[in-house]
């Protein structure tokens, strides 16, 4: 069904927006399912686009950095109405905009993956779990909180809220360890984790981990899984229904994806989940109880 959240006008020479053609097809959680209250899903499909549009822009691998700020701040300024600012730039910007008027939310949580995306343009390395985590901040804690605030849910759910999305993230980043090297020369592996091995970062060139990068790999998913126990307190605190559902479905979603990626080689080929992946967090999605 096509609302006026959707509306944006095709092929405009004005627009900042590179789309790479990835949707919600191409993620490894539900985004905004049958799950979630019909009037709200259109709201959390603004902010997915929103998110996708930018982070296509930092993602593109022939643009240059500056171009990439430029553009983002461009989407900052739709997203704002500023003065000078034209909606043909960021249709996904003025659309979220829009959703914002009608739902009442706050812009900060689009600035702040704005942030991110501008950081992902412009900073190649991380030092340490700190820094990463420091990312996660505004990179992945911002769509949970929004989702939250969307609901009308306590401040309380944050917490679990920003270690599930900070899982997702460290997750996502595994998966893509080496396209995002081989690409865009952008790693997310903290340099700290290479050092411990004594591998610096050409080691994700390798066509295969190596047992010392290995051992890279189960520090970080061991991090991870300690996200994803503090995550498993999320589904508890939140008042929704289906909201609750799907961020059941999610922690179970990530700990299965952290467990495959124990198994799998992603510098040998992408660790991804399958079907039965899906059916089977689903289905501890709609048994989740509110505490």
């Amino acid at each position: 069904m096509t609302t006026a959240l959707d509306a944006r006008p095709a092929g405009d020479p004005a627009a900042v927006e590179a789309p790479s053609g990835k949707g919600r097809g191409d993620e490894n959680f539900p985004v905004g399912s049958w799950l979630i209250r019909r009037d709200l899903r259109v709201h959390v499909h603004a902010f997915y686009r929103f998110a996708r549009h930018a982070d296509d822009i930092a993602d593109s691998p022939v643009l240059a950095a500056s171009d990439k700020v430029r553009r983002l701040d461009r989407m900052a300024a739709v997203l704002d109405a500023a003065a000078g600012a034209s909606d043909a730039e960021s249709p996904a910007a003025a659309a979220m905009r829009r959703s914002l008027a009608e739902t009442g939310v706050a812009a900060q949580h689009c600035h702040d993956v704005l942030r991110a995306f501008r950081q992902d343009a412009t900073k190649l390395r991380y030092r340490d779990w700190d820094d990463l985590m420091d990312y996660c901040r505004y990179s992945a804690a911002p769509v949970g909180r929004q989702l939250l605030d969307l609901h009308g849910e306590s401040r309380a759910a944050w917490l679990p809220s920003d270690a599930l999305c900070s899982a997702l993230q460290v997750l996502n980043h595994l998966q893509d360890c080496a396209v995002d090297y081989r690409s865009l020369d952008r790693v997310y592996v903290p340099l700290a984790d290479f050092d411990r091995q004594g591998l610096t970062v050409a080691a994700l060139a390798e066509p295969a981990a190596s047992p010392a990068f290995r051992r890279v790999l189960d520090g970080l998913l061991d991090r991870t899984d300690c996200l994803i126990a503090t995550a498993g307190g999320l589904p508890p605190r939140v008042a929704a229904t289906g909201l609750r559902r799907e961020s059941a479905t999610i922690v179970a979603l990530a700990a299965r994806l952290a467990r495959r990626l124990r198994r799998g080689d992603p510098l040998a080929r992408r660790v991804k989940l399958g079907p039965g992946d899906f059916a089977a967090a689903f289905l501890v999605g709609i048994l989740a109880r509110r505490r």
